[in-house]
């Protein structure tokens, strides 16, 4: 079982991405949260596979967040899904940590198969 941390502020979209992975049968989301500083807890105390985060924020500080992810999860694969691409912030996000960056618009069952890949990367989708 893979397990998966939504970081996001908007309610309806956490509970839509808990409800997308719970139906693959092999995704177990282990905390849902809209703070990140709460997310930050949750993702030290639970040690998740994946992390799921939005970067665009009305604190502003989602590309922050991606560095302090990879410095107390290391191992963590941390996928930025985002409604709103940009060149920039894409790069700003790779080069701060972040493993993948994903629209919201992907569906549910290309969401789970990049997490498939990025858990386990040798293995048959």
């Amino acid at each position: 079982m893979t397990r998966v941390l939504i970081i996001d502020e908007h309610k309806a979209v956490r509970q839509a991405l808990q409800e997308r992975l719970a139906a693959a049968g092999d995704l177990e989301v282990v905390g849902c949260t809209g703070c990140w500083q709460e997310g930050l807890r949750l993702a030290a105390r639970l040690a998740p596979e994946v992390v799921l985060l939005e970067t665009k924020r009305s604190d502003g500080n989602g590309l922050a967040v991606i560095s302090r992810l990879r410095a107390a999860c290391p191992a963590t694969c941390i996928v930025v899904l985002t409604s709103y691409p940009e060149p920039e912030e894409q790069r700003q996000a790779l080069q701060g940590g972040a493993t993948r960056y994903l629209l919201k618009e992907i569906g549910s069952e290309s969401l789970v198969q990049e997490i498939r890949r990025l858990v386990h990367p040798g293995a048959p989708i």
